[in-house]
């Protein structure tokens, strides 16, 4: 069944096969929101007298039936529908006749499909800042449990400075942070209700797009029916770039916890059940679920890129090319949920190295803490430096271990409850 055909012969199912790719399957994940926006719809129908209060009745039980079924997984669209727009429509037609075909009325396949996708993303969207949220609280708590344990700091690969798993973990809670940002603009761009648009020029019915935003709970209309149809790509990509932002702390955060497993560095560790072992070398711990993390994370990270060269030179209106960003987006927002879930799943069973600070090899880390000693002491910073330095080169220079980091977000002042406040006020 094609909502699109008038009459003519079908085209070849060689033909049918390209262009519906596969929509059904994707659709599957947007018919509860296609059979919500079909109930709003058909009130809106009833309010401007195109359905009596019998058909309207009718509709919305057959809808509500069918949503019964999408909730219980029983919801199927079979090969004879091109998406879930018609297998919907069918399903009503059979149900309750002609009244099922008045549904289409000041609709498009075009805003049916926005309108879905601005709820999907509504709903998406908040599920992530949700699993944010235990993470991010997950990472507060290690951050309080061991800011007394020092670790070094590095830069450029090399033993840097003092640090702590207090500052490391918290420095990612406050990563996710900036990452709400981008998820919150996102959302309150996919909180504009398109339905009305209909192919993206209006319609002559005088539809109350107001009535539909208010049952359908958005906070606001797409007014402009053209704007509702740039949307298109336009969501998609604003959606893209919070998920990766998401995933750029998540694959950093990956790559620091795979060094820090190492031998090398033997900072952190995890039980045994939740690593992996070789084939071969019976020793070893394998931080396989954060080198998956950090691999998953660095694909998404490239899903702005592939959203936009998508649709980069596509002018105003609809166009088919928009059929493919679904299958790049809707996978992406499951395998950011599913990295999310599981960095919050092993920090909760992470095992820290408290002596590992100790290690011969971190003395001059302490280096930084004698020259401002000197500082405090009245002697100018240059010189403070050439005096620690020549004593490390002439193999004379004895670190004292004692840090005492006061400043806002230093060792001594993580600023945690700070970060909590700031991260409450976002999400």
């Amino acid at each position: 069944m094609k909502l699109w055909n008038s009459g003519q012969q079908s085209t070849s199912d060689i033909i049918d096969q390209f262009t519906v790719g596969d929509d059904r399957i994707f659709d599957l994940q947007i018919a509860k929101y296609d059979l919500q926006a079909s109930k709003a719809h058909a009130k809106m129908l009833k309010n401007i007298d195109l359905l009596s209060d019998e058909e309207l009745e009718a509709l919305i039980n057959k809808l509500d039936h069918l949503l019964e079924q999408v909730n219980d997984d029983h919801f199927t669209i079979e090969a004879e529908f091109e998406d879930v727009h018609s297998k919907i429509e069918y399903e009503l037609t059979q149900t309750v006749g002609d009244t099922g075909k008045k549904i289409h009325a000041g609709r498009s396949r075009n805003d049916q499909v926005l309108v879905c996708l601005h709820m999907y993303v509504k709903d998406q969207i908040q599920e992530i800042k949700d699993l944010i949220n235990s993470l991010f609280y997950q990472l507060i708590k290690l951050s309080e449990e061991h800011k007394e344990v020092l670790i070094p700091g590095y830069t450029h690969m090399q033993v840097a400075m003092p640090s702590s798993f207090g500052l490391w973990f918290g420095a990612y809670a406050e990563s996710l942070t900036d990452d709400l940002q981008l998820l919150n603009a996102a959302y309150q761009i996919a909180d504009q209700n398109p339905l009305g648009s209909a192919a993206g020029y209006g319609n002559s019915l005088p539809l109350d797009r107001h009535m539909t935003t208010e049952l359908l709970g958005f906070s606001t209309l797409k007014y402009n029916s053209v704007a509702a149809q740039m949307s298109r790509g336009r969501l998609e990509k604003q959606t893209a770039m919070g998920l990766s932002a998401v995933a750029g702390t998540l694959s950093k955060m990956a790559m620091d916890v795979c060094l820090y497993c190492s031998q090398n560095y033997n900072f952190l560790s995890f039980p045994d059940e939740l690593t992996t072992g070789s084939s071969i070398m019976p020793h070893k711990k394998n931080p396989d679920v954060f080198e998956l993390i950090r691999a998953k994370c660095n694909d998404i990270q490239s899903l702005p890129n592939q959203l936009t060269l998508v649709t980069n030179n596509l002018p105003s209106g609809y166009h088919r090319d928009y059929q493919l960003l679904k299958g790049k987006l809707f996978p992406a927002v499951e395998t950011l949920k599913s990295c999310l879930e599981m960095s919050r799943f092993m920090f909760e069973h992470v095992q820290v190295n408290t002596n590992a600070i100790n290690d011969e090899k971190y003395k001059y880390i302490f280096s930084v803490e004698s020259v401002n000693k000197n500082v405090q002491s009245g002697l100018p910073f240059r010189e403070a430096y050439q005096e620690i330095a020549q004593r490390i080169s002439q193999n004379t220079f004895t670190p004292e271990k004692e840090v005492k980091h006061t400043h806002e977000g230093s060792i001594g002042n993580l600023c945690n409850e700070q970060i909590k406040t700031k991260f409450e006020r976002i999400f």
